[in-house]
Formats: C-alpha cells, sequence, structure tokens
C-alpha cells in the first residue's frame, strides 16, 4: 500500500482514539441551570434591603462564577478547506461555538450582577470621610484671592453646621496662623475626624450619611464658586501683588517693562519672578531674563533650576551669575556638558562661573572634541574653576592643539589658576606663533626658563 493510499484510509479515523467523548448535552444542561441562578440572583439582588442582605448575595454570586469556571467548553472540531466552490458557503456555527457563546453570556451576566452590587451598597461614612478629603485638597492646592479666602471661610464655616447637628459634633474654625488654606485644612481634619468617630452604620445610619454627603456636595460647590488666582486677568493679578506700585510714571511701553527696571534697580527680586511666571510673552520674559542675570540673586535659584531642566539657556547664565555651588544646581548643569555646543557653552560658562570642581573632569574630557569652540570654552571654564587637576590637560591643549585660539584659551586658563607651575608652563610660551599667547605669557611677569 502506497503512502498516498495509507492517509487516505487514516482520514476517517478519530484523532484521539483514546479520549472519551463529551457529553455536550450535559453542558448544555449546566448552562441552562446557570442562566436560571443568574436569574435568581438579580431577584435576590432587587430585594435586599440591608448589607447583610447584599452580603448573603454576594456570596452566591462568588459561588455561582465558580461554579461556571468548571466548566470546560471543548474546542469546536477542526474542519477541512475542500474550497472547489466558486461561492462561499455561510459557516455553520458548532455545537461547540453555540455552547462557548451562551458560556460568555453568562459570565458577562455575573459581571453585571457584580458591578450592580457594588453600585446598591452603602453610601458609607468612608465616603463622608473621602469627600471631605477630596475637598480639602482642593483648597490647598489652589492659589485664592482675599476674597476668594473669605469665600471659603464662610463655605467651610457653613458646612460645619450640618455635621455638628448631624453627629452631635463641635467642629470650630481653626485660627492658626495667617494661612487660609492651611487652617481650613486642620478645620476639615477635625470634621472627617468627627465621622470616623461616629462609625456610622450603612443600614441603620442611612439617612444620616446621605445628608452628609449633601451637605459635602454643597461644599465642594462652594468651593468651586470661591475666586481663585486664576480667575483674574493677568494684569488684575500683577496689580493685586504690587507689580504696579512702582510706576510714577511710564517711560518705556509697555508699562510692565519699564516696571521690570525699576523692580531690578530696587532689588525686587519676588516681583521679576513673579512676572516672569505670570506673563506668556517672549518679550517680557527675555527682559525678566536679563534683569535675573544682571542681578544674580539667590532667591531665584529654584526658579532657574527648574527652566534650565528644560534646556533654557538664559537659565544657566543666570545660575552662573547666581553662582552658589548647589548640588542639584551643579547636576543639571553638568548633564549638559557632553551635550550639542548651543547648551555646552552656557553650561561652560555658569559651571565656571559657580566653581564646580566636582565639574572638572567631564569638562577636562572635553578638550579633545571634535569642535575647536567646544575645547575653547571648556579650557576657559576650567581656568574660572581654578582647580589645580586641570593643569596638566591645559597644558597638553596649549603645547599641541591645531588652533591658535584653543591654546590662547588654555594659556588664559593657566593664568587663571595662577600657581606657580602653571604661570611657568604659560611663561615658556613669550615667542610662540600665535599674538595671543604671547600676550597671557607677558601677563605671567615671569620670565622663561634658560
Amino acid at each position: 500500500m502506497s503512502d498516498d493510499e495509507a492517509a487516505e484510509d487514516g482520514a476517517d479515523e478519530p484523532a484521539d482514539e483514546g479520549a472519551e467523548p463529551v457529553d455536550l448535552e450535559a453542558i448544555r444542561e449546566a448552562l441552562e441551570a446557570f442562566e436560571d441562578d443568574v436569574d435568581s440572583l438579580e431577584s435576590d439582588l432587587e430585594a435586599a434591603e440591608t448589607e447583610d442582605d447584599l452580603d448573603v448575595v454576594e456570596a452566591d454570586i462568588e459561588s455561582l462564577r465558580a461554579d461556571l469556571e468548571e466548566v470546560e467548553i471543548p474546542d469546536p472540531p477542526e474542519t477541512e478547506d475542500e474550497g472547489d466552490g466558486d461561492e462561499e458557503e455561510e459557516e455553520e456555527i458548532t455545537p461547540e461555538e453555540e455552547l462557548q457563546e451562551r458560556y460568555d453570556e453568562i459570565e458577562s451576566d455575573i459581571s453585571d450582577l457584580e458591578s450592580d452590587l457594588e453600585d446598591q451598597r452603602g453610601p458609607y461614612g468612608e465616603d463622608v470621610v473621602s469627600e471631605i478629603n477630596g475637598v480639602s485638597g482642593t483648597i490647598t492646592g489652589t492659589r485664592w484671592t482675599e476674597e476668594g479666602n473669605a469665600e471659603l471661610i464662610e463655605a467651610v464655616d457653613d458646612f460645619l453646621d450640618d455635621p455638628n447637628d448631624l453627629l452631635g459634633s463641635s467642629v470650630t474654625l481653626v485660627n492658626q496662623g495667617d494661612d487660609v488654606p492651611d487652617q481650613l485644612d486642620a478645620t476639615l481634619d477635625s470634621a472627617a475626624a468627627a465621622v470616623e468617630d461616629a462609625a456610622l452604620d450603612a443600614d441603620d445610619d442611612a439617612e444620616t450619611i446621605a445628608a452628609l454627603l449633601e451637605a459635602t456636595d454643597d461644599l465642594e460647590s462652594d468651593v468651586d464658586d470661591a475666586t481663585a488666582w486664576t480667575d483674574l486677568e493677568i494684569r488684575e493679578q500683577l496689580r493685586r501683588e504690587g507689580f504696579y506700585d512702582v510706576l510714577d510714571h511710564v517711560k518705556d511701553f509697555p508699562p510692565e517693562w519699564h516696571a521690570i527696571k525699576v523692580h531690578e534697580k530696587r532689588g525686587n527680586v519676588d516681583q521679576i519672578l513673579l512676572a516672569l511666571e505670570t506673563f506668556d510673552s517672549d518679550f517680557m520674559e527675555d527682559h525678566c531674563m536679563e534683569a535675573l542675570e544682571r542681578m544674580g540673586p539667590e532667591e531665584a535659584t529654584d526658579s532657574m533650576l527648574q527652566k534650565a531642566n528644560r534646556r533654557d539657556q538664559a537659565a544657566m547664565r543666570v545660575l552662573g551669575k547666581i553662582g552658589v555651588a548647589d548640588e542639584e544646581v551643579v547636576e543639571t548643569l553638568v548633564d549638559y556638558v557632553d551635550s550639542n555646543p548651543n547648551l555646552q557653552r552656557p553650561a561652560f560658562r555658569a559651571l565656571g562661573e559657580i566653581g564646580a570642581e566636582d565639574a572638572v573632569e567631564p569638562i577636562a574630557q572635553q578638550l579633545v572634541a571634535d569642535e575647536p569652540d567646544v575645547r575653547s570654552w571648556a579650557a576657559r571654564a576650567l581656568g574660572l574653576i581654578g582647580d589645580t587637576r586641570a593643569i596638566d590637560p591645559l597644558a597638553d591643549v596649549l603645547a599641541d592643539d591645531e588652533e591658535d585660539r584653543v591654546r590662547a584659551s588654555a594659556a588664559w586658563a593657566l593664568n587663571q589658576i595662577a600657581t606657580e607651575e602653571a604661570l611657568e608652563i604659560v611663561a615658556e610660551y613669550d615667542d610662540d606663533r600665535a599674538y595671543l599667547v604671547q600676550a597671557e605669557a607677558e601677563k605671567t611677569g615671569l620670565e622663561p626658563a634658560a
């Protein structure tokens, strides 16, 4: 017998002679029973009136789901593709596929029961606490105007009447310190604690819980209606902060530009930072940053650090003028040492002005960069830092670099370090081919070694 004949003979044989046949009718009857159970649980859930009733229904739902998961629907048999006809015949659904669809529908119905059960539970005392904490977070997380603070105080004071009446508590407004949002946060913490202490029962105290939730909804609405800082127009915000108080007369247009000049002259860093934060204008931002760069105020460090982390070159320059070797500032600037030249230049300069000794090694590695400008900026940054570890690599640049302007920067840097060793190295170049290098050698005031 040929192989083809053997294959044809075996085509009618079952794939797995040892497998027991699956009783599809038994599975169908089991699924019908599950469908009846789902209908019964829907009625039980609708009739449930207490949390205990719901607990019983929940246990029954969990048991039903566990029993359903024990049912195994067999895969439909594989069919051979005869495929000789021109027209595609509509595929008939197999008994296994029909059973799987019914199984999936039952599983979906059980999930709906679980969702309906959760919706029917409660509300609970902890729901009230959660709502109060949410309103408190809104109050402390928002900047308010003076009238907004007054509106918040009134809203919280009105709210306290409800929990005090319903729970018999005696929560009053906290009046400690000058910050209104913090006072109200402490007040609402006390109100939430009073609700927790009441240990409200979802069945016995359902009306009380509902009334408290209604009160918290009213509080949330009143807080939403209070006047936040962002509700004001930009000029009104600045006016309220006294930004325009310095304008006796206006020399420049717009007046905000003139105000920045006056605030710079008077050292009002907070007002310039306020303008920088408030104005959505490249023109005004440029003037604010220029003022800060000229001032170099330490109070601007955090604001400039945030902008420098967003690759802002002007902020890097301001950090250099501030000159504080804060660890976070140095780490932020060092991240740009091996970057593109547009970011390297302000970063090198700022690290040099700060005197960041931790940056010596990464900057020194740029003395062999491909771009002559980068090598020159790196040399000058090392000179500003003044660390003696830079003497040898700077001496190598002075001796070997092909670009005279880079060599002149290295000579300048060695003069800045100004130790005896550094000055003696530069003094040897008094007859250098490059005039700028000769000029640096003359600055040392030393005679070259014989």
